[in-house]
């Protein structure tokens, strides 16, 4: 997939989709070509948890609670537990970059599949702490913001762990 943030159309959905393809590709290179054990190193002492895969399986998991937990309304069967909120950052340093890049993309090719299929105007199952069901619209919206934001993350990450920068 290219990367790149210029929507093919001006219609909405392209624009928001051509966002959120974007800010998934930018995570992926951020992460090419680094090795296996700087993928899995965690250089601020203060944020034991903030590894490269830490931050990959934490984008992948986000993706899933949003759009298949809140949005369809299915059971949350994420890593996560109430003693171990973090748990997907915790368990990412047992799996290969590789395979949890592999699973990401997987994983957004089928969400690419279910905002295609649905009305951005179409509200989520299952709703927020304070009782709102948000609209796919806004799904989409905030996982933008948030790969984004992470992204800033990998970018810091990968320059302690390896000195790249400029990805």
């Amino acid at each position: 997939m290219t990367r790149t943030d210029t929507p093919p159309a001006r219609d909405e959905r392209t624009q928001l989709t051509t966002f959120l393809d974007y800010v998934r590709a930018t995570a992926r290179a951020k992460c090419e070509q680094v090795s296996p054990e700087n993928a899995r190193r965690a250089p601020l002492p203060g944020s034991p948890l903030m590894t490269l895969c830490g931050l990959v399986n934490h984008l992948r998991w986000v993706e899933y609670f949003w759009f298949q937990v809140m949005f369809l309304g299915e059971e949350d069967e994420g890593p996560w537990t109430d003693e171990d909120p973090d748990r997907e950052m915790r368990i990412a340093v047992d799996v290969p970059l590789t395979d949890l890049l592999r699973e990401y993309e997987e994983q957004s090719a089928r969400h690419r599949g279910l905002v295609a299929e649905h009305d951005l105007d179409a509200l989520a199952r299952r709703a927020r702490r304070d009782g709102s069901h948000p609209d796919l619209r806004w799904i989409l919206l905030h996982l933008i913001e948030e790969t984004a934001r992470h992204n800033g993350h990998l970018d810091i990450m990968r320059e302690l762990v390896d000195g790249t920068t400029g990805v």
